[in-house]
């Protein structure tokens, strides 16, 4: 059987331990019959227990290797093999516009911009699982107060239940990366309405993360109108990683009206 070989510049570090698999592959056994994509299936150790439970599985690999191997190897996915960039792709279009699932051992070199994408088609991706660099996970499900919170822990909080399920060692890849792992699970909830300005909130959220030393006060007042005072409301003392989402969402409303 051929093997195809890791490129560094693609992020790529391939999954050897296929108990490991068979655990990610686990966290969609709620979303039979829901379209599931796979992000770089690479060699497809994931993708096998994907398809022995009998998920309608699309996979997206952008290494050109990579598609002939899974062409080769998995005639079960003819069609639906897509040879692609997945940040670039339309995915509503890729599952007839349903509800879907993304899975994948993401590269760690786009991981964080996949979940961006994920968050643009939130009205349709019900789940979002996998694996991906240890501190990266631990930030997507930091709770308040963690120093490790960030722009994506927010965003993806407003909109999704974020677990963080379990730790993988470096040393079941080929190549091992340098760091550990972490697999995270996302469940959308039932919001539909943030109650804001949703770009108001998203801009609100960048700002305050992007002088995460400073207190909201210094850091969101290059947001107002010149000459337009903070008030003095408690929050505006807080760093950006001690608020929660509800208490983003009551700054933005605040910032809106300021602005207006």
């Amino acid at each position: 059987m051929q093997q195809v070989k890791p490129k560094k510049a693609l992020g790529q570090h391939f999954l050897t331990d296929l108990s490991i698999a068979d655990r990610i592959a686990a966290t969609l056994d709620e979303y039979k019959g829901i379209p599931i994509i796979e992000v770089g299936p690479g060699m497809g150790v994931l993708t096998r227990f994907l398809l022995d439970r009998g998920h309608n599985l699309t996979v997206v690999e952008i290494d050109t290797e990579s598609v002939d191997y899974l062409n080769r190897y998995f005639p079960e996915l003819s069609g639906r093999v897509l040879e692609e960039d997945f940040l670039k792709m339309d995915l509503a279009s890729k599952v007839d516009n349903k509800s879907f699932c993304v899975i994948g051992n993401y590269p760690y070199n786009i991981s964080s911009q996949i979940f961006f994408k994920v968050l643009d088609f939130k009205d349709s991706v019900t789940c979002c699982s996998g694996m991906l660099q240890k501190e990266v996970a631990e930030r997507l499900a930091a709770p308040p107060g963690n120093k490790t919170r960030g722009i994506l822990s927010v965003l993806l909080q407003a909109w999704y239940d974020v677990e963080y399920l379990f730790t993988v060692s470096e040393h079941v890849f080929n190549p091992p990366p340098k760091v550990k792992s972490g697999v995270v699970k996302l469940t959308r909830n039932s919001t539909t309405d943030l109650g804001c300005d949703e770009r108001l909130f998203k801009t609100v959220v960048k700002t305050s993360f992007g002088q995460r030393r400073k207190t909201l006060r210094n850091s969101l007042k290059s947001l107002l109108p010149s000459g337009v005072a903070i008030p003095e409301n408690p929050m505006f003392a807080l760093r950006p990683e001690q608020l929660s989402v509800e208490q983003f969402i009551e700054l933005t409303n605040i910032m809106s009206n300021l602005r207006n």
